[in-house]
């Protein structure tokens, strides 16, 4: 249960700015045991965040008259496995992605770390944030890139980025945002009925003389996301580009979802580039229906690449979450890749092999506060 907490140094100094202002403390601990089987090997591991995202958060607001406000947003990522806290990139390029204290330097702020101001205008918000497209990616995703089930589009998207997923390709540090009808809780995964809209700058702060091979503008960027949501039916297209010297990062992706009630299809089609050559497809079809108490998901995407022999990987993927109650479920997820034209995906840490197989299980428990 999220908990509203009124900070007694405001209490002490002002009782009008008490009724003003709140700060709210959440989190998410998701925790399973993943099972997988690949060609070449197999593995069995504790993991975290296999249907949702573990997380720690602190979020505020004042209401600062006017129809105007302010707010923060201070969300880090957990390995609740192992206790380690979650990695962060500090200028979108590879160069700031510190990999030998990632996941042991304790809790950085890495998933969200935000300032901004909110009004009739929408709102203006800075800081570490997700990148517009990567919204699509997740919401139009029956296991909304979370777990064994995680689509083909986002996996090989976000290894095409230079860096890895240090790039962009699903938050970007040092950005600036505007964004207008977004949702509640100040972020636009979904949206609110009507048109939605996002656009965002963001900063790789390297200096102008900086030396080959890296560009001035590696790591600079933007992203925008466009929606409609009316009743049952949710529609979004987003694009983004990010500059490297190594060749510029594109994608663009459009993303739909109906709810007929007793299921709702959820559709996606994504398109990278990297590069004057490089470039990668992607699609998804699945579903989610209300079962029991709980949600049965269903899903069938694929990705392929313009390398040699062109690439493909298809994954089928289904689950079923069991409500335990409104904070607290349990799940279960089996996922199967296959791969063709020499592409060598596999699942839950296993070692690929060029046109082979692989399958996993997840069954977990996740609970919210």
């Amino acid at each position: 249960m999220k908990k509203s907490l009124i900070a007694l140094a405001v209490l002490a100094a002002s009782g009008a700015a008490m009724a003003q202002s709140s700060v709210t403390v959440w989190g998410i601990v998701d925790a399973g045991v993943t099972q997988a089987t690949s060609s070449v090997n197999k593995k069995t591991q504790l993991s975290s965040s296999n249907i949702s995202s573990s997380q720690l958060g602190f979020r505020g607001t004042e209401d600062l008259g006017g129809g105007m406000g302010a707010h923060f947003w201070l969300e880090a990522g957990l390995g609740n496995d192992n206790g380690s806290g979650g990695a962060t990139n500090t200028n979108n390029q590879a160069s700031g992605n510190t990999t030998a204290s990632n996941g042991t330097q304790g809790l950085t702020f890495g998933r969200r770390s935000t300032v901004g101001l909110t009004g009739a205008f929408g709102e203006v918000r800075l800081g570490r944030d997700y990148t517009p497209q990567f919204w699509n990616l997740t919401v139009f995703d029956p296991f909304g890139t979370n777990g064994i089930g995680t689509n083909r589009a986002m996996a090989g998207g976000a290894a095409m980025v230079p860096g890895g997923t240090s790039g962009t390709f699903v938050r970007a540090s040092n950005s600036v945002s505007w964004l207008y009808n977004h949702g509640a809780n100040a972020t636009y995964a979904a949206g609110n009925q009507g048109f939605h809209a996002a656009v965002q700058h963001y900063y790789g702060e390297n200096a102008s003389n900086v030396a080959a091979p890296v560009g001035k503008n590696d790591g600079t960027g933007n992203g925008i996301r466009v929606g409609y949501n009316q009743g049952p039916l949710m529609v979004a297209y987003a694009s983004s580009s990010t500059s490297f010297a190594t060749g510029d990062v594109k994608t663009t992706n459009l993303g739909g979802a109906y709810d007929l009630g007793a299921v709702k299809l959820i559709g996606q089609t994504v398109t990278d580039k990297v590069g004057a050559t490089s470039q990668g497809k992607g699609s998804l079809m699945g579903l989610t229906a209300p079962l029991g108490k709980g949600t049965f998901k269903l899903s069938s995407s694929k990705y392929e690449t313009n390398a040699a022999g062109t690439p493909t990987t298809k994954q089928t993927a289904f689950g079923y979450v069991y409500d335990l109650s409104k904070r607290t479920m349990v799940y279960g997820t089996y996922a199967r890749v296959n791969n063709s034209g020499g592409a060598a995906a596999a699942l839950g840490g296993t070692t690929g092999a060029a046109n082979q197989s692989s399958n996993g299980t997840d069954f977990g428990i996740r609970h919210a506060f």
